[in-house]
């Protein structure tokens, strides 16, 4: 095109361009995605966001469900705006994987990734997820990433636990929940300590604490607390024992007494899940599916409605995990 004629007016392409943009290339496409924005409640807005890029190993799933944690609520205040926030999500793939490994269109998915859940769509890695059994619902499945995965892989750092003690705090939350189930699937003795500890018997706990005070010694603690809990947990491990540091939902520092620490060797391991996801999330759903590890949703609604799900789930209102719909 050389020239346009507006009302008789004569227009370069060059002029065109400059007010229409490049007409020739695509226009990028959108989304909908809770995404990091200063001043709101908790960091977030629903808004629109660019379509995902996948990279060749990566699949593109489109989004039906995605579950809360306290650590992806709570870092979206502290990121820098405009970025998609979310680390557990279920779907399913509508764009395969360029390099020909992964799952194909149409398959029905569970994800995790550092970010990207909270949106329509989803760019994540054929290393990160795994196809949903038909009997599992997807919002079911979308509770598993983070907080199932935690559970498994802090127990078995712990080392063989059949016959031990196990405590486990903050243990009517995702983590604790799933922890209590297979620890004792694997024979431990477990103590779960929580405000509310209604169904946790039910999991498997065989005591129910609402206090540490009254709690005899135990080898493998998995402490989600932090705070004055760890310290007192501290206490109760055994010579031996580990501590798995791997929460801290109370915001509290811990302080220890002078010489708490020197004591006959124990171990207060840091602790993070990691990467590499897909066996772990393939192990989860095969226990879902087989009837041998429960889900408890004690929030689920519209994404439109994440300040309520967040409220809940920080005001400790939300037993096991809350579930958006991306409706």
């Amino acid at each position: 095109m050389r020239d346009t004629r507006i009302n008789g007016i004569g227009l370069g392409q060059g002029w065109l361009r400059q007010l229409f943009g490049q007409f020739d290339s695509p226009m990028e496409a959108v989304m909908r995605a809770l995404v990091t924005t200063p001043d709101t409640k908790f960091g977030l807005q629903l808004r629109e966001a660019p379509d995902p890029a996948p990279s060749p190993d990566q699949v593109l799933v489109e989004v039906r469900h995605a579950s809360l944690n306290h650590g992806d609520v709570g870092y979206s205040a502290t990121e820098a705006p405009g970025k998609v926030m979310g680390w557990d999500a279920a779907g399913v793939v509508v764009q395969a994987a360029a390099d020909g490994t992964g799952p194909e269109v149409g398959a029905r998915v569970l994800t995790y990734g550092p970010d990207g859940a909270w949106a329509q769509k989803r760019a994540v890695s054929v290393n990160e997820l795994a196809v949903v059994p038909d009997s599992v619902d997807l919002a079911v499945a979308s509770t598993l990433p983070v907080a199932g995965v935690t559970a498994v892989r802090a127990l078995h750092r712990s080392g063989a636990i059949a016959g031990k003690r196990v405590l486990v705090t903050g243990a009517s939350g995702g983590v604790g929940r799933y922890a209590i189930q297979i620890a004792a699937r694997e024979g431990a003795h477990v103590v779960a300590l929580a405000r509310r500890g209604e169904g946790l018997a039910e999991l498997g706990a065989r005591e129910v604490v609402a206090d540490l005070d009254d709690v005899e010694p135990v080898d493998v603690i998995l402490e989600n607390v932090g705070g004055p809990t760890l310290v007192r947990a501290w206490a109760l491990l055994k010579t031996g024992g580990v501590l798995q540091s791997i929460g801290w939902t109370s915001m509290e520092p811990a302080v220890f007494q002078p010489y708490a620490t020197v004591v006959p060797a124990k171990s207060l391991v840091s602790f993070q899940a990691g990467n590499g996801y897909a066996s772990d999330l393939e192990y989860l759903l095969k226990l879902v599916a087989d009837g041998e590890l429960k889900v408890d949703i004690g929030w689920r609604g519209s994404w439109t409605d994440f300040d309520e799900a967040a409220a809940a789930l920080f005001g400790r209102q939300v037993s096991g995990k809350a579930v958006l719909d991306i409706d």
